[in-house]
C-alpha cells in the first residue's frame, strides 16, 4: 500500500465522508476510503441475551462508555471505547463526546431531523454584530440542499417561514389534532410558528451513508475502503507543502501502514478531524485550529399531562402529533437578555415517562393509568455562541491505544445560553397553563455540551485566511489540497440539527473538487 498512490483519500465513512465518495466516483474519480472501525453485519456480529446473563445486569460498564448517556450493555461496543481512546476535561467544565467507528459513523444513529440553516444562521454577525459570517448564503446552498432532500427523501410541509427555510419535501399529510390546534391558537397571538416536523424517511428503514451514499460509489468500481484504519497523522511534501498522504495504523494487528494522495478529504467528524490535523501540525497559519467549539444546548424541556385526556377521556381525534416550534426571539424583536434563539420540539399523546411522576409503588401504578395517553413535553435546542475561549488542544500526556495523543476539551456555557434556556423554559410553562397541561416535571439548566451530539466548529471557514482555516469551499487556507468536509468548518450552529448542511456542504466542496483536478489545480 506504501507504493500506490490514490486520486482522494478520504478520512472517515459518515455523512460527509459518504457524500463525497458518491459525487466523486459519479466523476469519474477514484478514491479510497479509510475508516476506524469495522464493517458491522447486523445478521453475523449480534447474539440474543437476556439481562440477568450479562455482568451489568443490561446496565453499561461505568468505565468503557461513560459519557454516552444512550449506551447500554445490549449496544455498548456500538460506541467508542473511551478506554481505547480517552479524551480529558477541566473536572468543572465537562464535556460528553459520543463517538462511533462502525462504518458510516453516526449517520447509523442520528435522529433524522432534517433542516436547512437559514440566511439568520449563515449571516448572524448582520443580525446582531456578534461573531463571524459565513461565507456562504443560503441561496449558495439551496441547490445542494435541495439535492441532499431528495436522496435521504426529506418528509415536511413548506411553512412560508423565513427562519425556517422551506425545501425538496415529501409532503407532510394529516391534520392538526384537537390539542395541537390549541397549541396553534395559543401561540399564533405571540408570533410564535408552530410548524410540521422534518424528517428524513431514508429506505428500508434507515437513512445512513451505508444505504443512501456509498452502495452507488462502491457499484462505480471507484470506491475501495479500508476498515479498522487508526489514522494517525497526515504526510506532507517537504518539496511543495501539499499533503501527500497518510500514516495509518490497523486497529487489530497494530501494523503501521502509509498511503499516498493526489488529494486528501478529511471527514472523520469534527473533533476527530481537529484532533488529526493537530496532530499533523499543519493548515495552522491562523492559529485558531481547535478554536470555537460549538453544539446546542439539550436536555431543556417540560413534562405533563393534558388534564382532561387523563383516565381516557380524550375525545377521538383529540391527543397525538408533534410540532416544530422554529426560532422566534431575535427576529423581529430583540430578547432581553440573550442573542441568537432556539427552538422547542412538542409532542402529545402517548404515556408519561414514569421517571417524572412523583409516586411509588401501587400509586405510581394507578397514575400511569390516569396519565396513559395524555403526555405532553417539550424539548428545546438552543443555539451555543462561537467562543474563543471553548476549545479542543492534543493532550501529549495521554494517548489512545495506538499511541496517538488525545484531545483536551475545555467548553462552558454562558449567560447567554442559560437566560436562552430559561426563557425557553417560561414559554414552555405558559403554553402548558394555556392548554389545560398539567406539569409534572421541568428543567431549565442544560446538560453539559456536547449532550446533543452535535459538536461543530474547531476548523471554520471563512474569507479571511488570518481568521479561518478553510476556504468557503472548505479547503485549506494552507494547503490547496487538503479538504475538511464535516461539521468542523461550521461558523455558526443555530438550533438545527446540523446533517444537512453537513452533506449539502460536502456536495458542494466535491463538485468544486472534482473541477480543480479538471483544472490542473489539484
Amino acid at each position: 500500500m506504501a507504493e500506490k498512490k490514490v486520486d482522494v483519500l478520504i478520512i472517515g465513512s459518515g455523512h460527509s465522508g459518504g457524500m463525497v465518495a458518491n459525487i466523486l466516483t459519479g466523476k469519474g474519480i477514484s478514491c479510497l476510503m479509510l475508516n476506524a472501525g469495522p464493517i458491522a453485519d447486523f445478521q453475523k456480529d449480534r447474539e440474543s441475551k437476556v439481562a440477568y446473563e450479562l455482568p451489568y445486569r443490561g446496565f453499561k460498564d461505568p468505565k468503557k462508555v461513560p459519557h454516552v448517556f444512550q449506551a447500554s450493555e445490549f449496544n455498548a461496543n456500538t460506541w467508542v471505547d473511551e478506554k481505547e481512546v480517552p479524551y480529558s476535561y477541566d473536572p468543572g467544565n465537562p464535556y460528553n463526546w459520543v463517538r462511533v467507528r462502525l462504518f458510516g459513523g453516526r449517520s447509523l444513529f442520528w435522529s433524522r431531523q432534517s433542516y436547512r440553516h437559514s440566511d439568520y444562521e449563515f449571516k448572524a454577525k448582520d443580525h446582531d454584530g456578534f461573531g463571524e459570517n459565513w461565507p456562504v448564503s443560503l441561496a449558495e446552498l439551496d441547490p445542494y440542499y435541495s439535492r441532499v432532500e431528495t436522496i435521504f427523501r426529506i418528509r415536511g410541509r413548506r411553512e412560508g417561514v423565513p427562519q425556517y427555510p422551506d425545501g425538496n419535501f415529501i409532503e407532510s399529510d394529516g391534520n392538526w389534532s384537537g390539542f395541537m390546534e390549541r397549541v396553534i391558537a395559543h401561540c399564533r397571538p405571540l408570533g410564535i410558528p408552530v410548524c410540521k416536523p422534518r424528517n428524513a424517511i431514508g429506505v428500508d428503514g434507515l437513512a445512513s451513508s451505508i444505504n443512501l451514499l456509498l452502495p452507488d460509489a462502491f457499484a462505480s468500481g471507484r470506491l475501495k475502503a479500508v476498515p479498522n484504519a487508526v489514522v494517525r497523522e497526515l504526510t506532507v511534501d517537504k518539496k511543495t507543502g501539499l499533503v501527500s498522504g497518510a500514516h495509518f495504523v490497523d486497529r487489530h494487528s497494530r501494523r503501521e501502514m502509509t498511503i499516498k494522495a493526489r488529494v486528501v478529504v478529511v471527514a472523520a467528524g469534527t473533533l476527530e478531524s481537529t484532533r488529526l490535523l493537530l496532530n499533523s501540525g499543519i493548515a495552522n497559519s491562523s492559529g485558531i485550529l481547535g478554536r470555537y467549539l460549538i453544539d446546542q444546548t439539550y436536555g431543556v424541556g417540560i413534562v405533563g399531562t393534558v388534564k382532561e385526556a387523563q383516565n381516557g377521556k380524550a375525545p377521538a381525534g383529540f391527543m397525538g402529533g408533534a410540532a416544530t416550534l422554529p426560532r422566534f426571539r431575535n427576529i423581529s424583536s430583540r430578547a432581553k437578555d440573550f442573542i441568537r434563539g432556539y427552538a422547542i420540539n412538542i409532542s402529545c399523546g402517548g404515556n408519561v415517562d414514569t421517571h417524572c411522576i412523583a409516586a411509588y409503588g401501587e400509586e405510581l401504578l394507578e397514575k400511569t393509568e390516569q396519565y396513559r395517553g395524555s403526555s405532553f413535553s417539550t424539548y428545546v435546542y438552543g443555539e451555543v455562541l462561537p467562543r474563543y475561549e471553548n476549545h479542543v488542544t492534543i493532550n501529549k500526556a495521554v494517548v489512545d491505544a495506538w499511541g496517538i495523543p488525545t484531545l483536551h476539551i475545555q467548553a462552558r456555557y454562558t449567560d447567554n445560553e442559560l437566560n436562552m434556556m430559561r426563557d425557553a423554559v417560561d414559554v414552555s410553562l405558559a403554553m402548558a397553563d394555556a392548554c389545560g397541561v398539567e406539569v409534572l416535571a421541568k428543567n431549565t439548566e442544560p446538560n453539559p455540551p456536547g449532550y446533543s451530539i452535535h459538536e461543530l466548529g474547531t476548523c471554520r471557514m471563512g474569507d479571511n485566511p488570518k481568521a479561518s482555516i478553510l476556504n468557503k469551499w472548505n479547503q485549506s487556507h494552507d494547503i490547496r489540497n487538503l479538504f475538511v468536509v464535516d461539521g468542523s468548518s461550521f461558523v455558526t450552529g443555530g438550533w438545527q440539527n446540523p446533517s444537512m448542511t453537513i452533506m449539502a456542504l460536502s456536495m458542494r466542496a466535491s463538485e468544486y473538487l472534482v473541477e480543480q483536478m479538471r483544472q490542473g489545480n489539484l
